[in-house]
């Protein structure tokens, strides 16, 4: 058993990336299974993986026998670099492709960080600053020095960064309808999966587990039975986008979770345009705007919409 004190190089990490670097060479599945598991303990108490570490913490660790394919020194992930939209000595912004996990975990064995971690194994430090869902493309932040990490992290929690997605929604959206506040519960399904519904009443049973979150809504393109919206979240809550617009009446197309089952499978059997085939969710993280954690510089970054998007919209029928 290992007893960790939290220090000033640690304070304010998350639970899951604290035990990422402490346990060096375990799989994140077998690192999350332990946090699932209650086996490692936060001040002599259950913490999830998201529980943010204080200065004076005192994590205890579970002895870990590393799996023989790690111990025979076969690397975990393949290397593989991803568009670069800005990079300094500080931090990485990359586009992230759709179908891309940011980490592994929950049946993924390996995502972007740790592949991009064995296409520079000479880097001492690469970490997550935030998080996309795996079907959704764009902006991505990496920090290259703890610093960084803290910094811009804190910037993201005080609501600090201007984030904006390009989402493709059924029906026509009101433009009149610019803000979205509602509160999100996240829970798990009966097969173990995570999900968010919107909580509308002040008498639901989850009422006072959920948390506020806001996300502003401009409309940008109008189509026939389409709209392409812009939205700025100003929380950032799990599926928060996908769950509101969903919840406004409009899912996002190619939403396997929250989206509407039948377009889905006609689109991505090219049933519904004219033969024209779209197999993944159209939420795109295109704008992210926030200070350099060093020079305190405002930078803000955009990462034009994929090709197999724009070629999604090329085929729509614009409306007045």
């Amino acid at each position: 058993m290992k007893r960790v004190t939290i220090d000033d190089g640690s304070a304010g990490q998350r639970l899951d990336n604290f035990l990422l670097r402490e346990l060096k060479g375990v799989p994140k599945t077998h690192v999350y299974r332990l946090i699932r598991a209650g086996e490692v303990r936060v001040n002599k108490g259950r913490a999830h993986a998201d529980t943010r570490l204080e200065l004076g913490d005192e994590v205890r660790i579970p002895p870990v026998r590393l799996p023989e394919r790690v111990e025979n020194g076969a690397p975990a992930a393949p290397p593989r670099e991803f568009p670069i939209v800005f990079e300094d000595e500080h931090l990485i912004a990359i586009n992230k492709p759709a179908g891309v996990a940011v980490h592994g975990g929950s049946g993924v064995s390996f995502g972007v960080i740790e592949q991009l971690r064995q296409a520079r194994p000479t880097a001492k430090f690469l970490e997550l600053v935030h998080r996309l869902d795996r079907e959704t493309s764009g902006l991505l932040l990496i920090a290259k020095k703890r610093s960084a990490l803290t910094g811009l992290q804190t910037q993201f929690r005080e609501r600090e960064t201007g984030k904006t997605y390009a989402a493709l929604v059924v029906g026509a959206w009101d433009a009149s309808n610019k803000v979205i506040d509602v509160p999100l519960h996240k829970f798990l399904d009966a097969d173990g999966e995570r999900r968010v519904r919107a909580v509308t009443s002040s008498h639901d049973v989850n009422a006072e587990d959920a948390r506020r979150s806001i996300s502003l809504v401009r409309l940008a393109r109008a189509f026939d039975g389409f709209s392409l919206l812009d939205v700025t979240i100003k929380t950032g809550r799990t599926h928060q986008i996908r769950v509101h617009l969903q919840h406004a009446g409009h899912p996002i197309v190619g939403d396997t979770k929250y989206g509407i089952f039948e377009l889905n499978h006609a689109l991505a059997r090219g049933e519904r345009l004219g033969g024209h085939k779209f197999e993944r969710m159209f939420l795109h993280a295109r704008r992210l705007k926030f200070n350099h954690p060093a020079t305190g510089e405002e930078i803000e970054l955009v990462a034009p919409l994929p090709p197999e998007c724009e070629a999604l919209l090329a085929v729509l029928k614009v409306t007045a």
